[in-house]
């Protein structure tokens, strides 16, 4: 394993290397940094154009220009912008940062909402159900980008600001909600019409629950989460967990899931006084937020090992898979806390759900005021990133889960009488991954690399946006730090997704 891996660092330091001389001179080709002053009637403008050549090294030959930058880099200077006068890394900072908030949550919600569905329809294969994500998912790919993006600034935006005037659904309409929320979860759980019938008849009273539950208690004026919708989700997610990961007849799993979501509810209220005294000595931050939900995994999967079972491993994974969403409901609640105070803030004036850049200006607050700020902008970018993905994961898990499902080895399987969720989460789904190694970590550099449409018509200050600004302003150093990273980024990709098929198919070796 560390052959192979430093094999191919060098191997991509090489590729890093030719990639950044050819990617200088094409650059270098196409921009023109006396453009505006060719164009300029100063008088002037023979002088200014002595200076910028001299101030930038025109005169010098391209090559040993190149040099010259590769030399800095090296060394950890980026360069300076020349048309601002801002260093790259401070401008760097700023763009990647915004762009990870975006990529971050739309690429872990495609890829888990693309592959469930995916796989579903998979093993619903020529059902209404598949026939209906197959036409959903050809849809959503085709759509254009900045069509989705323009149809969320409408709705998602301005019609959802106008809606939180006066914030009432008829029953009718939470009927049809209803109605169609049962059909989706028959039609997905499939099977003879009395269980069809049973499932979409809970399905829709739940959902018919929830609405008027949320309609009686106002919550959209005052959105929350609180002890009851957090009890309910933490059981809802023990069994869920511990269906996919082990199965409920694991009873030391199960136990140890639902160990863990009682005790995340009987947290609930120590924890509000845990975040008001993080916030009171200046301790919360995203660094205290992520090392708090490490903290819940690590005792998610000690109270998986004191259960310990048949196999400890199986507990002490559905312990830390059931105590990090259950963290993420306490700290999303405690976000929603501050909802009021940023309402009546006489610069959101009631409007909460932006339609452009990352963060209100001139908002203040504490901590929770601005994730709160920070996540309305990312509504709408991340939705309309997570529909496009979405729509390109649910297909590649489909075919992946029905070449797999195919193989001998199920067949197999299934004669020696394992359970239908063995022979599906424990032989299919880990094997239907390993074409997913491939693709899942060049989709994450690809939007690292910056969600152009997107970041442009939200106006996200991201990496898409900060290298089509330079290029147009023809400012060479900016655009060549970002085309490295980039690059840098996509070997790393590559290594990456080689680890990951020798994880997930052990006949699959490094060294070979």
């Amino acid at each position: 394993m560390l052959t192979f891996i430093v094999r191919r660092v060098l191997i991509g330091v090489g590729i890093l290397f030719v990639s950044s001389l050819i990617m200088y001179l094409l650059v270098d080709l196409t921009i023109d940094p006396l453009e505006d002053l060719r164009l300029s009637t100063d008088p002037s403008k023979d002088l200014q154009i002595e200076q910028r050549i001299e101030l930038l090294n025109l005169n010098d030959p391209v090559l040993l220009r190149y040099l010259w930058w590769l030399g800095a880099f090296v060394t950890g200077d980026l360069g300076t912008a020349w048309t601002t006068g801002r260093d790259v890394a401070d401008i760097l900072a700023s763009a990647i940062v915004s762009t990870i908030q975006l990529v971050t949550a739309a690429t872990f919600l495609a890829i888990f909402l693309g592959i469930a569905v995916g796989i579903v329809s998979a093993l619903r294969q020529y059902t209404t159900f598949d026939y209906l994500i197959t036409f959903l998912s050809f849809l959503l790919y085709s759509l254009p980008s900045f069509w989705i993006a323009v149809l969320l600034k409408q709705w998602g935006a301005i019609g959802y600001n106008d809606f939180l005037r006066d914030p009432v659904i008829a029953i009718p309409v939470m009927a049809a909600i209803a109605a169609v929320m049962g059909l989706l979860w028959s039609l997905a759980f499939g099977g003879d019409v009395k269980r069809r019938l049973t499932v979409g008849g809970s399905a829709a009273g739940v959902t018919l629950a929830v609405l008027l539950y949320i309609q009686l208690t106002d919550w959209w004026s005052q959105p929350n989460i609180g002890p009851l919708l957090l009890t309910i989700s933490a059981l809802a997610l023990a069994l869920g967990v511990t269906t996919l990961s082990s199965g409920l007849r694991n009873r030391r799993a199960l136990y140890t899931s639902l160990t863990v979501a009682v005790l995340g509810v009987a947290l609930y209220f120590p924890m509000q006084f845990g975040f008001y005294y993080l916030g009171a000595w200046g301790l919360m931050n995203w660094g205290t937020a992520l090392g708090l939900g490490v903290l819940a995994a690590l005792v998610g999967a000690g109270i998986g090992l004191l259960f310990r079972g048949p196999d400890w491993r199986i507990s002490a994974r559905t312990g830390a898979l059931t105590a990090v969403p259950v963290a993420a409901l306490i700290f999303i609640d405690r976000v929603m806390q501050v909802w009021d105070d940023y309402m009546a803030s006489n610069i959101i004036r009631g409007r909460p759900i932006a339609t452009i850049g990352d963060r209100t200006p001139n908002l203040e607050g504490d901590f929770w005021v601005t994730t709160l700020d920070q996540y309305t902008h990312l509504l709408l970018p991340t939705i309309s990133l997570m529909l496009l993905s979405f729509a390109g994961y649910t297909r590649y898990a489909r075919g992946s889960m029905l070449e797999v499902m195919n193989q001998d080895y199920i067949r197999t399987a299934r004669a020696k009488g394992l359970t239908e969720r063995t022979v599906v989460m424990r032989h299919g789904f880990r094997n239907s991954l390993i074409p997913m190694a491939t693709i899942v970590p060049i989709d994450i550099i690809t939007l690292i690399g910056g969600a152009i449409i997107t970041e442009n018509i939200f106006n996200r200050p991201g990496m898409g946006q900060m290298f089509i600004r330079h290029l147009n302003t023809n400012d060479i150093e900016p655009v060549m730090a970002y085309l490295i990273i980039v690059a840098f980024l996509a070997i790393v990709a590559n290594i990456v997704a080689d680890l990951i098929y020798a994880v997930l198919d052990p006949r699959i070796r490094v060294n070979a």
